[in-house]
């Protein structure tokens, strides 16, 4: 072979042997530019050069920065995953007397529960689900995304209903739940078949055997059901497992800070210091979008004008604290991050589950820890594609804290097979992505659905169908 031949083949080689390093990075960020496209060029990015990192709250929580999906391109696109019922979702629905009706109907549902109410039930539930791993082996491979989604799917459907929640219906809310995040995260297509198997569950049971706190009176039966599937078993059930993996995850690459909480020597708030730290670096949110009612004035600057859609980066505002998992600042008021909001702002439709996310984010961390300690290797991202690799090592006969894992080999081989996995993952969900931004704009849910109604009145939709 010629020294050219040589050269070429040793690039190859070199080239080959790097893709899990390159290719998913270079993935993201064409995937980045796709959905930016999507936002069009009205889009006003924050923090970016017109809305700046230091007035990013108070962009954030302006009056006028109300609209939710009416005008703005990218609300086709999340009507689309977040289908069937997006025109009765709580964060899709514009401001005014239905959106008020909803967000109330909610509260009620959520303060039903005393502090010591959600306590033993988050805790109950989750016993219940480690409880269920099969066989005696000391040391179990899990997705920490799927470990912890029918936790929250037996929450709240107590939440809801106040009464246990059935195995098949914990089935039908994982299978729901799971499909809504897989297609958000562009790692599989929609199945609406799945989601419909809920939509009519819940809708056969609001016919014969209505929760305990009433339904919003000014959406209909089937918006009723909508609202219910994409307020408690979608965005609840995915954002509290999606939170939970991000802990165990942190605390499974973090072993002293494991090893710390274990040994039961650190301050009361400890925990919950993590609990913010993981939500620091792995904010929920990617990027919110609201749309301007009126003009924002800015100091030394022109307003912010009336129809703009404001893009705000959770991800990059929270970034200003740093790589560094340090939880001990949360224990200190003068290193506390002020970039922080991982439940919004009060004053622009704070997440209403603000009041009690950490608590009960606590209480499940603590029933995990108890019987288990989390080993991983894997590269944890915000996005989390890959649900999370853990092993959970029984601490039944465990060495005590602190001590070599018994999982090393096992350990080197999940970071490899989590590098490889990458790959052929970051180019499905280009395609998968990209597909679905097309057939999202070709269906156009909300453009169309404000085009009908102009009122904001529309019949409901139920897209995919």
């Amino acid at each position: 072979m010629s020294p050219t031949g040589w050269l070429v083949a040793g690039l190859a080689v070199v080239l080959v042997a790097g893709l899990p390093y390159w290719l998913p990075r270079a993935v993201i960020a064409l995937r980045v530019r796709i959905f930016a496209r999507v936002g069009g060029e009205e889009g006003v990015r924050a923090p970016g050069r017109e809305v700046p990192a230091a007035e990013f709250k108070k962009v954030y929580g302006h009056p006028a920065a109300d609209g939710r999906s009416r005008g703005a391109a990218l609300s086709d696109l999340f009507w689309y995953w977040l289908s069937p019922g997006p025109e009765v979702h709580q964060e899709h629905l514009e401001p005014g007397p239905r959106y008020d009706d909803v967000a109330r109907t909610t509260r009620q549902i959520l303060a039903g529960l005393s502090r010591e109410q959600w306590t033993e039930l988050v805790g109950r539930c989750t016993r219940r689900v480690l409880d269920e791993l099969h066989g005696h082996a000391r040391v179990h491979q899990v997705r920490l995304r799927d470990l912890m989604m029918p936790v929250w799917a037996e929450v709240y459907y107590e939440v809801v209903f106040r009464e246990p929640c059935p195995r098949h219906v914990r089935d039908l809310i994982t299978g729901n739940a799971n499909d809504v995040v897989s297609a958000l995260k562009c790692t599989g297509l929609r199945h609406m078949d799945r989601r419909a198997r809920l939509t009519e569950y819940l809708r056969a049971r609001l016919a014969n055997d209505p929760p305990p706190v009433p339904l919003p009176s000014s959406l209909t039966a089937r918006e009723q059901t909508y609202y219910l599937q994409g307020t408690f078993f979608n965005t609840a059930v995915v954002q509290m497992s999606e939170a939970m993996a991000h802990l165990l995850l942190a605390l499974a690459t973090h072993q002293p800070v494991q090893d710390r909480l274990v040994a039961g020597e650190e301050q009361p708030d400890f925990l919950d210091g993590v609990i913010n730290e993981t939500l620091q670096h792995f904010p929920l949110f990617g990027v919110a979008h609201r749309i301007t009612s009126g003009e924002i004035p800015r100091d030394g600057q022109a307003p912010i004008p009336a129809g703009s859609v404001l893009l705000f980066n959770y991800p990059e505002y929270q970034g200003s604290g740093g790589d560094l998992f340090d939880p001990d600042r949360w224990l200190r008021p003068d290193t506390r991050p002020t970039a922080f909001i991982p439940f919004g702002v009060t004053a622009n439709r704070p997440c209403p589950a603000r009041g009690f996310a950490v608590l009960t984010m606590r209480v499940a961390a603590e029933e995990v820890l108890r019987g288990f300690r989390l080993e991983s290797s894997v590269e944890h991202t915000r996005s989390l594609p890959s649900r999370g690799p853990c092993l959970l090592v029984a601490r039944t006969g465990a060495a005590a804290p602190g001590s070599p894992a018994p999982s090393g080999p096992r350990l080197t081989a999940m970071r490899l097979a989590d590098r490889w996995a990458a790959v052929p993952r970051s180019l499905t969900q280009l395609v998968l992505g990209s597909y679905m931004v097309w057939d999202a704009r070709r269906q156009g849910l909300c453009r169309n659905y404000f085009a009908a109604a102009p009122g904001g009145s529309a019949p409901s939709v139920t897209a995919g169908r």
